[in-house]
């Protein structure tokens, strides 16, 4: 919300909301996602979230780069919110009071209000509760927006996240049949303006504030210094690898608040896509590469068919592989040589 603006007016009173069935819903930091059904059953629920903003340092690379980030419950990006079509989301947004500034939340699926932004600025040391029916179905980003110039600056400090609004009677593809999904990952893909020093090594700070002009200055320049998945490089490879088994349905949800990105799976595909990730549009079929808007949330399905490991990765090489935005799937079963063999192994060329 912009300097001088108020909170709108109160018009027609809210719904007595006292007959639907309330569900409290505890949030996990992704790539997990908090347990939901695919296809609703029942009436509209009112389905309650906490998230509490925590300001903390993260530690982007195996460099030690620093930065102080802004987030939602701790996590960059902020927790996946899932809930259906017509439900009511209320969520109580927490601003303990070790933070250092202000801070709101806008819902690019919710209508209104600057998406609950201006329903929603928080000091610290303060808590608010919005509520907002779900009218549209997709996967749609929110982010912190305070107003002028501190909107990037906490969008790319790590301010930002996704709720998917599943439509009732769950996913269908082209034709309009059904889809299903045995498990949804989030992968949140985040750029970071991280300032230099005169001797090119990266700067830090003692706090938020302290690095904002140099942070200013980068941003202004259009140039990250780290493109990553999930708040730092290596975040979901090694390790840290996401799983699945051949056979297995994932539905991977990819969110970018800020910056465009073009997911890609490689040794794998995008079954059924929704790029623009509204579920009221058919889905692509069989894509290599799909393109997601800055700002936006999309959602691709697939279904494993070969072991191994398989990379997912901003198919902009350059982000994907020298900043940092790539994610790794290591996938268990039986190789199907009908698929892919090798006729014959290297050998001295004849």
């Amino acid at each position: 919300m912009a300097a001088g603006e108020s909170a709108p007016k109160q018009g027609r009173p809210a719904p007595d909301l006292s007959a639907l069935e309330r569900v409290q819903v505890e949030l996990l930091a992704p790539p997990q996602v908090h347990a939901h059904e695919a296809r609703a059953t029942g009436k509209p629920k009112v389905v309650e979230f906490r998230m509490v903003i925590e300001e903390k340092t993260l530690i982007l690379d195996d460099q030690g780069t620093e930065v102080h980030a802004m987030t939602f419950n701790g996590s960059v990006p902020g927790p996946l919110m899932v809930v259906h079509q017509d439900d009511y989301v209320e969520l109580t947004l927490v601003n303990p009071a070790t933070n250092s500034m202000p801070h709101n939340i806008d819902f690019h699926a919710a209508t209104g209000a600057l998406g609950g932004g201006a329903l929603t600025i928080v000091s610290p040391g303060e808590q608010v509760r919005l509520r907002f029916r779900a009218t549209r179905p997709g996967v749609f980003v929110y982010h912190c927006a305070p107003g002028g110039a501190m909107i990037p600056w906490h969008v790319v400090s790590g301010m930002n996240g996704a709720i998917m609004v599943l439509p009732r009677d769950g996913l269908k593809d082209r034709a309009g049949k059904p889809l299903g999904y045995d498990k949804v990952v989030y992968i949140g893909e985040q750029d970071f303006y991280v300032p230099r020093d005169k001797d090119g090594k990266f700067k830090r700070y003692a706090s938020p504030a302290a690095g904002f002009a140099d942070m200013q200055q980068v941003m202004r320049g259009l140039i990250p210094s780290h493109i990553v998945f999930n708040g730092n490089v290596g975040a979901l490879t090694g390790k840290n690898a996401l799983t699945a088994k051949v056979g297995e349905t994932v539905l991977i949800v990819h969110s970018q608040a800020n910056r465009d990105t073009r997911p890609h799976l490689i040794g794998g595909h995008g079954d059924h896509v929704w790029a623009s990730g509204k579920f009221s549009n058919p889905p692509e079929q069989d894509l290599e590469t799909w393109f997601i808007p800055g700002g936006a949330a999309g959602a691709a399905l697939y279904t494993f068919r070969q072991p191994g490991l398989y990379a997912y990765l901003n198919h902009n090489l350059i982000e994907g592989v020298l900043l940092g935005a790539t994610a790794h799937f290591q996938v268990e079963g039986e190789w199907d040589s009908d698929l892919m063999s090798q006729v014959e192994p290297p050998s001295p060329i004849r």
